[in-house]
C-alpha cells in the first residue's frame, strides 16, 4: 500500500498506514491511500481501523464486497459519510503474475481470462478500479497489475521545476478531484486504443473488399465484433457511473465560502470533461462497429455480384451456342432426305449459318452488356 499526503502545492509519500492511524489526519490537505485488491482483502482489518481513526467511519461490508469483486461493472453508490465509485479500466492481455501473497479463499472471485485473437483485442479486457471518497481521505483499490496508480503517483511526485505551469494547478484540490484525475487517465487509455483498433479494422476491411484476395480470418473478425460490443457496454456503464456522480454532486449542501464554491465548480467541470472523453470513446466504438458491419455486408454483396456476373456470362454463352446445337442436332438426324444434306456445299452453308447466328447473338448480348466486364 502507498500513502500520499497532498497539501497545497506539496506532495509527500509516507509514513506507513499504522503511523497515520496513530497520528490521525494532518491539519491541512488530504490523504490518498492506494492499495491493490489483494492488499485490501488481506489487510482489511487494519485498513478499516485506519479509516475509522482518520474519518470516524469505516466501509460498509457491501461496499467492501464491491471493491473486491473483479466482475463488478462501473457504478456509483453512496452513504452519508462517503461515496463509492467503481470504474473499469483497460487490462493488459498478458499481465505479469501478481506478487507472492497467501492463497485467496475459495469463495473469492477469480480473475477474468484474457481474450484470444490478435494482440489489440486482448487489450480490450477490463478490470475494475474502486474508489471510496471521504471528505479528506481517498481510498483507491487497484488490480495487482494496474499501472495507473504508479503512473499518476510518479506524476504527482515529479519535481515542480519540470512542470511549466503553476504547481497548484497540477495537484488535485480534494479527494474527489484526485479520483476524477485518475479516472481521466484511465479514459485516456481508451482514447489511445482507438488508433490501433482503427488500423486493425481498416486492414480487415481492405481484405474484405479486395476481389483478388480470399478472406479467411473470420474467427478474428468475429472476436473483434464481440470485443467492440463489450467495449461499448463498458463505456456505457462508465458514462452512467460518472453521470450519477455528477448528479450527486449537485445535491451536495451549498458551498459557504469562495474557496468551496471554486472547488465545487472545478469538480463539476472536471466531471463533465471526463464524461465528454467517455462519450468520445463511445462514439468512436459505435462508428467502428458500424464500419465493421458495413464492410462485412459489402463483402457479401461483392461476392454476390461477382457470382451474378459469372452466371450472366455463362448464361449468355449458353444462349449463343444453343441455336448452334439445334442446327447440329437437326443435321445429325437419321433421315435420307434433308435439305442441303446431299449438296456439295451443304456443309459450308450450315457452318456459315451457324457462324452468322453466333455473331448476331454475340453482338446483341454485347450491346445489352451481358458480356461486359465489371468496372474496376
Amino acid at each position: 500500500m502507498r500513502v500520499f499526503h497532498i497539501q497545497g502545492s506539496t506532495v509527500s509519500e509516507g509514513p506507513s498506514l499504522d503511523d497515520w492511524r496513530q497520528s490521525g489526519l494532518p491539519p491541512q490537505g488530504f490523504l490518498w491511500l492506494a492499495c491493490s485488491r489483494e492488499e485490501l482483502e488481506l489487510q482489511l482489518g487494519p485498513i478499516q481501523s485506519t479509516l475509522q481513526s482518520l474519518c470516524g467511519h469505516n466501509l460498509v461490508d457491501l461496499h467492501v464486497s464491491d471493491l473486491l469483486n473483479v466482475h463488478l461493472p462501473s457504478h456509483y453508490d453512496y452513504t452519508s459519510q462517503y461515496d463509492v465509485v467503481v470504474f473499469r479500466r483497460l487490462a493488459a492481455g498478458s499481465s505479469a503474475s501478481a506478487p507472492s501473497l497467501p492463497a485467496r479463499p475459495a469463495t473469492a472471485p477469480k480473475r477474468t481470462a484474457s481474450r484470444g485473437g490478435p494482440p489489440i483485442l486482448r487489450r480490450i479486457d477490463t478490470s475494475p478500479i474502486g474508489f471510496a471518497v471521504f471528505d479528506r481521505v481517498l481510498l483507491s483499490v487497484h488490480p495487482s497489475d494496474c499501472a495507473v496508480r504508479d503512473a499518476y503517483a510518479a506524476k504527482l511526485l515529479q519535481p515542480a521545476a519540470s512542470e511549466p505551469r503553476n504547481v497548484g494547478a497540477r495537484l488535485p484540490a480534494s479527494p474527489a478531484d484526485l479520483m476524477l484525475r485518475v479516472i481521466n487517465q484511465v479514459v485516456d487509455g481508451y482514447l489511445a486504443l482507438r488508433r490501433e483498433l482503427t488500423l486493425q479494422l481498416d486492414h480487415w476491411q481492405s481484405e474484405l473488399l479486395n476481389p483478388k484476395t480470399r478472406f479467411n480470418n473470420w474467427t478474428a473478425l468475429l472476436d473483434a465484433r464481440l470485443a467492440l460490443h463489450q467495449l461499448d457496454e463498458v463505456c456505457e456503464e462508465q458514462r452512467a457511473c460518472i453521470q450519477d456522480w455528477i448528479e450527486a454532486v449537485n445535491t451536495w449542501p451549498s458551498a459557504s465560502t469562495e474557496h468551496e464554491i471554486h472547488e465545487r465548480d472545478l469538480l463539476q467541470v472536471r466531471g463533465r470533461d471526463v464524461l465528454e472523453h467517455i462519450e468520445r470513446v463511445v462514439h468512436h466504438v459505435r462508428r467502428l462497429e458500424q464500419n465493421n458491419e458495413t464492410a462485412v455486408q459489402m463483402h457479401f454483396n461483392a461476392q454476390s455480384k461477382r457470382t451474378n456476373d459469372i452466371m450472366r456470362t455463362l448464361t449468355a454463352l449458353t444462349a449463343i451456342f444453343l441455336p448452334l446445337n439445334l442446327i447440329a442436332g437437326i443435321f445429325g438426324m437419321n433421315f435420307d432426305f434433308i435439305p442441303l444434306l446431299h449438296l456439295q456445299t451443304g456443309f459450308w452453308w450450315a457452318m456459315g449459318s451457324m457462324a452468322a447466328i453466333a455473331a448476331m447473338l454475340l453482338m446483341v448480348f454485347w450491346r445489352k452488356r451481358y458480356l461486359a466486364r465489371s468496372g474496376a
